[in-house]
C-alpha cells in the first residue's frame, strides 16, 4: 500500500517523451504511455525548458503544458515543479515527474515529488507501472 495516492505524471519532452525506444513505429512509446496513464484518470503535464514545442497539437495530449520560456521558472528550479502540480490540482507529493536529466528529477524530489530518472524506454514504463499501479505493456 502506498503512503500517497499518487494522482499525477509530469514529464519532460526532450529526452523522454521523444525517446523512440528499441522499435520506433512512429509514435513514441512514452507519449502512448502517457496517454494510457490520463485515460486511466491520472493528471499529465508536459514540463520543458523549452520556450514552445516543435508540434503545438502535443497540448491537446495533456491536462496542461509547462513551458519554462513561458512561465518564467525552470527547471531545475522547485517552482516550476509546484507550479505544474498547482495547475493539475495536485500537491507535489501527489506527482511523479520524469527526466532524463538526473539534476531535473534532483530538483522535483526537492520541490517534494517523486523522481524517475528515464534512462530508457522499458525501465521508465516499469517504474511508472509499479508506482501508479497500473498495467502497462509495450
Amino acid at each position: 500500500m502506498r503512503l500517497v495516492d499518487l494522482k499525477g505524471l509530469l514529464l519532460d519532452y526532450a529526452g523522454v517523451l521523444d525517446d523512440p525506444g528499441d522499435e520506433p513505429s512512429g509514435v513514441p512509446p512514452l507519449l502512448d504511455v502517457a496517454q494510457r496513464i490520463r485515460r486511466a484518470g491520472i493528471g499529465t503535464a508536459l514540463v520543458s525548458n523549452a520556450n514552445g514545442l516543435a508540434d503545438p497539437g502535443l497540448t491537446e495530449l495533456f491536462d496542461t503544458v509547462v513551458l519554462s520560456g513561458a512561465v518564467g521558472v525552470a527547471k531545475p528550479g522547485v517552482e516550476i515543479y509546484r507550479l505544474t502540480a498547482r495547475r493539475l490540482g495536485l500537491e507535489p507529493r501527489q506527482c511523479v515527474f520524469v527526466d532524463d536529466l538526473r539534476r531535473n528529477v534532483a530538483g522535483a524530489v526537492e520541490a517534494g515529488m517523486v523522481g524517475v530518472h528515464h534512462r530508457d524506454v522499458d525501465s521508465t514504463v516499469i517504474e511508472l507501472a509499479a508506482l501508479f499501479g497500473l498495467e502497462i505493456s509495450l
